[in-house]
């Protein structure tokens, strides 16, 4: 017997919709980052579920790469923080 699959809607988010509540915060984070001085020229890319700061990307020291913890740690209404970032030229495996 053969089931058919339905296609999904066009375009497929590949997931539930955003929560406002997590729109709200990675606005909020991402405005905290854009606005401080250490933070502010990074790659540094927010995303938010169920109210957990996500931060990837690639920054120049660890200081920034704290720096940029803290700033998503002060906003109110987040829950927790991963923070992903790595820094530049980090060590890499022996081939």
């Amino acid at each position: 017997m053969m089931m058919p699959w339905p296609y999904p809607e066009f375009p497929f988010t590949g997931g539930p919709e955003p929560d406002d509540a997590d729109v709200r915060l990675s606005s909020l984070v991402a405005q905290r980052l854009s606005a401080d001085w250490t933070t502010r020229r990074q790659q540094i890319t927010v995303t938010v579920q169920n109210r957990v700061v996500i931060l990837a990307g690639l920054v120049a020291d660890p200081e920034t790469r704290r720096v940029a913890a803290e700033l998503a740690w002060d906003v109110p209404g987040v829950f927790d923080v991963c923070n992903a970032v790595r820094l530049y030229g980090g060590r890499r495996g022996r081939r």
